[in-house]
């Protein structure tokens, strides 16, 4: 089972589990305004694949679920994950990220109890989470599996949140869990609102690119394809109990990542609009609470499960810009979105060849 398997990472997560390994796939996807089925169009009709939309907070429903598919593992990326809308309101967050995964811990330690077959006896809670559950760094230095954490916006509380009850309920009932907290992720099919898709988005458009305070911020860098990789590998190999940082090497501040893309746009889009994309760039306040520089040790998932990321900075965010400059309708229909509802209805027709394919 993946949950929030029609979000960014989840989809990736999912392809990645159909294209390299045998295994049935559950998406378990609530479809909020971040999840959406045409991320999933390349797989929607491999007989691997079954999608449920439902709820992580609906016990009763993932009751039915665990009932229904008898899962050998579950890989939570199911979250409410973007910084700022935590600011604006935080209680999604709370409801999402905490209530929902205790509801899962929950549902599991359950379903653990009342199955006696092989399948309960291999079973594995895989809960993803974030390296901005550790706060910030100075100028030196990495976050390692043993940091403390110290999270300052509201999204990473209620992550830092859902880390500890998974611990917790692996130390007192002896769930058989995993964990790993990745650095930030770029790719195909990321929400028009993130960081990088928003530069792309409004280059092309030939609109101003807010970068917040004086853009020294530091952030490491993991294209999604290489997290998803290594997320299977903890799922599978990992220690139970353990936890696992997955990083991509690759620190750049926030005015070297507008930067880069560009400059990739100036190539790659030669003369469109007379001069170099990087006029387009605005500085503006800074955030509440905006964590100067995060960085990762993944050492401990490089020596002990033999990952390592195959793209560079540069050969991804290559990778990265090029589907979003072949891809406008996608990103226009998610910006479109309206409901729920209306996303799901018809959606295999409609979304024709957009669909992600990294």
């Amino acid at each position: 089972m993946v949950t929030g398997g029609a979000g960014f990472i989840g989809s990736a997560v999912i392809r990645h589990l159909l294209h390299s390994h045998d295994c049935q796939v559950v998406n378990i996807d609530k479809l909020t305004y971040a999840g959406n089925l045409a991320t999933t169009a390349p797989f929607q009709t491999n007989p691997k694949y079954h999608f449920e939309w439902s709820d992580v907070c609906d016990r009763p429903a993932m009751a039915g679920l665990f009932k229904k598919y008898q899962p050998k593992a579950i890989m939570h990326l199911a979250a409410e994950s973007h910084v700022d809308r935590s600011i604006d309101d935080p209680r999604a967050f709370i409801q999402t990220n905490i209530v929902g995964t205790y509801n899962l811990l929950e549902t599991a330690r359950d379903f653990i109890a009342a199955s006696r077959d092989a399948t309960a006896s291999g079973f594995r809670f895989h809960h993803v989470s974030t390296d901005e559950v550790f706060g910030t760094l100075g100028d030196e230095g990495l976050f390692t599996e043993d940091s403390s954490y110290q999270p300052n916006s509201p999204y990473a509380a209620s992550k830092a949140a859902a880390d500890h009850l998974v611990r917790a309920w692996h130390e007192t009932f002896g769930l058989p869990v995993v964990l790993s907290n990745c650095c930030n992720n770029y790719g195909p099919c990321q929400h028009p609102e993130k960081f990088v898709p928003m530069i792309i988005s409004r280059a092309v458009s030939m609109q101003s690119i807010p970068v917040y305070g004086t853009g020294d911020n530091v952030r490491d860098w993991l294209y999604v394809d290489d997290h998803a990789a290594a997320l299977v590998k903890i799922m599978q190999h990992g220690v139970l109990g353990r936890s696992y940082n997955v990083g991509g090497h690759a620190q750049r501040t926030n005015l070297q990542v507008v930067k880069t893309v560009c400059g990739i746009l100036d190539r790659e889009c030669s003369g469109a609009m007379g001069k170099p994309y990087e006029s387009l760039i605005k500085l503006v306040a800074d955030r509440p609470g905006h964590d100067q520089r995060y960085a990762i040790n993944a050492s401990r998932v490089r020596n002990e499960l033999g990952w390592a990321p195959r793209e560079s900075f540069e050969s991804g965010m290559i990778k990265t810009v090029a589907w979003y400059l072949h891809n406008r309708q996608w990103v226009e229909e998610v910006q479109q979105k309206n409901s729920r509802k209306g996303q799901c209805a018809g959606v295999v027709k409609r979304i024709g060849g957009t669909g992600c394919e990294a």
